[in-house]
Formats: C-alpha cells, structure tokens, sequence
C-alpha cells in the first residue's frame, strides 16, 4: 500500500479575531456604525431617555434622539476568510464611562466617530485612547445639514498626530464603515510592526 499524500483536504486554519472599540460623543452614531456592518444581528443595550437624566445628558445638535447606549453595542464583520472583527460601541454620555475600562481590555483599535457639529465630543475618547496607548483612527460621520469640512482642517482642530488615520465617511453605509475598520487594523498593526523594530544606536 503506498503511503502518498492524504486524499483528506486540511481543515482550513481558524480565523484570526480581534476586538475593535467604537467610540464618541453622545448621539454620534455608534450604534448605526455597529448595525450597518454587523453580519450578526446587533447586540444593542439601548434604554429610552427619560426625564431623570434630561440634566445631565446634553441633548444640543441632538434634540430629536429618545434612546441611548446604556452598556455597550456588540457585532461581528468578517473583513477576509482569514480575519474576523468583533465590535464593541462604548457608551456616549460621562455617567456611562466607568464601563470603558472593561470594554477597552484586549481592543487592538478603536474608531473614535466626530460630528462636525459638535466637534468638542470626541476630545475625550481622542484623550482615553491616547492616555491607554491603544491605536484609534478618528471617522468624521457625515450628518445631513451639517457643515463640511477639508480632512486637514479637522485634523488640525482635533490637534491630531500626523500618524493617527482621520477619515470621512457615513456610519449608514456599509462600505464606508469597512474602510473605516480597514484602516483602524492597518493602523495598529503598523504601529505594532514598529514597535518591534530593533532599536538603532
């Protein structure tokens, strides 16, 4: 009996996973992000606004949203046979902060989404990250009526590093949200690569 190659195809290898975060100000568009791309039917843990926290969340820009992320939006895109992402959208208003913590362990990434109409927003998710060390791309979601602006003038305003990818786009619209997380993973592993770079003297 002649021992030749196995008839048996290989199994193929198991996807590689990692976590992304998705953060911002309140009313940015997490949750639209998530669901737009989600192959999985999204995880949403949203609760109706109610009259309690009408002191405490900021509501200007934003006036016509009634529910809000209380926990975290969770959901699964597939960018290559080879490559799966899972998505964690954060929690928007400063009372739902002590959960970022929990939610950013184990991230590669984060997208950090910006509305042009309340720029101010997304300093402290820019700052979280940047404190933590952990690699962001900042996606600008394009609002309808809101103004439009040259990515280097949002740059400049954000103050970013020149490295950290600032993109445009529409967290409705599928493709536009694999670009985003396309980025946000070359991004970090850019970073990584360099940071295992041997120091020259």
């Amino acid at each position: 009996m002649a021992f030749g190659r196995s008839s048996r195809r290989e199994a193929p290898p198991e996807p590689v996973t990692l976590k992304i975060l998705v953060a911002g100000g309140f009313g940015v568009g997490k949750t639209t992000l998530v669901g737009a791309v989600s192959e999985i039917r999204p995880l949403r843990t949203e609760e109706t606004l109610s009259e309690a926290g009408r002191p405490v969340d900021d509501l200007s820009g934003v006036e016509g949203k009634t529910t809000t992320t209380v926990a975290m939006d969770f959901g699964r895109i597939t960018l290559r046979d080879d490559l799966v992402l899972y998505l964690f959208g954060t929690p928007g208003q400063d009372r739902f902060w002590f959960l970022w913590d929990e939610l950013a362990q184990g991230a590669l990434g984060a997208v950090v989404l910006a509305d042009t109409r309340r720029l101010e927003d997304c300093f402290a998710a820019i700052d979280y990250f940047e404190r933590r060390n952990i690699p962001f791309a900042v996606a600008v979601n394009c609002f309808e009526g809101a103004n439009r602006y040259p990515a280097e003038t949002v740059r400049a305003a954000l103050d970013l590093d020149a490295e950290v990818p600032l993109l445009i786009g529409d967290a409705r619209e599928r493709e536009s949200v694999k670009e985003i997380l396309v980025a946000v993973v070359e991004h970090a592993w850019a970073r990584a690569d360099r940071a295992r770079e041997p120091a020259t003297t």
